[in-house]
């Protein structure tokens, strides 16, 4: 994978994140970590700017997430199911994204962004729930740019240091995605609690005798 991206740059970091938002289990963190090190030179004769790095992985992630979406809302569940070993995708990481999406809804699709294994396949049940694709692609974008600007910036500030960081990035990313979806969600409840608990206003009707 590295090889493929310091082959050819931009376009490698196009077609990974598209794969890896299509289903398919590619570490995005070590595509976008490359990318942003790409961009500050870690390769000799390879230096794309960091603006396209970051562009190809916002692309990539939101053609893959459509395709996925695509897959979800056409084929249905079923096919998923049967066809979805030949991509490595097992019922259990179906079963725990269509989980998430039907207890989060339609925000499921930003903060699963945010959350390892959900973020690869959370496009499944937006699409078999008829999520509308205008609202997918927002929320899909709201949800991957932060991830994605951070990963290659990070990868763009260490630079040749890249492997160092990557090996050691997994656990501490994983950790501060939890602690944001946590905060977003229980933003999310306490929104909600705090509708429910507005007065509502009651019309009365009077009969006439």
């Amino acid at each position: 994978m590295q090889h493929f991206i310091a082959s050819y740059g931009v376009i490698a970091v196009f077609l990974l994140m598209t794969a890896e938002s299509a289903c398919i289990p590619i570490p995005s963190e070590l595509v976008m970590l490359f990318g942003g090190a790409l961009s500050a030179g870690a390769v000799p004769g390879a230096h794309p700017a960091l603006v396209w790095i970051f562009t190809a992985g916002v692309a990539g992630n939101l053609t893959g997430s459509y395709l996925a979406w695509a897959v979800g809302r056409y084929a249905g569940p079923a096919a998923v199911h049967r066809w979805g070993r030949y991509v490595w995708l097992s019922a259990h990481d179906l079963d725990r994204a269509q989980d998430w999406f039907t207890r989060h809804g339609a925000a499921s699709v930003f903060l699963g962004r945010m959350i390892p294994v959900v973020r690869t396949f959370i496009s499944l049940p937006a699409g078999i729930a008829a999520m509308p694709p205008l609202l997918f692609g927002l929320y899909t974008t709201a949800g991957c740019v932060p991830f994605i600007a951070v990963l290659a910036t990070v990868g763009n500030s260490v630079g040749s240091h890249w492997q160092t960081i990557a090996d050691d990035f997994h656990g501490p990313t994983y950790a501060i995605a939890a602690l944001i979806a946590a905060a977003l969600a229980l933003a999310a409840v306490l929104h909600g609690r705090r509708h429910r608990n507005q007065p509502r206003h009651t019309t009365t009707t009077t009969t006439r005798p």
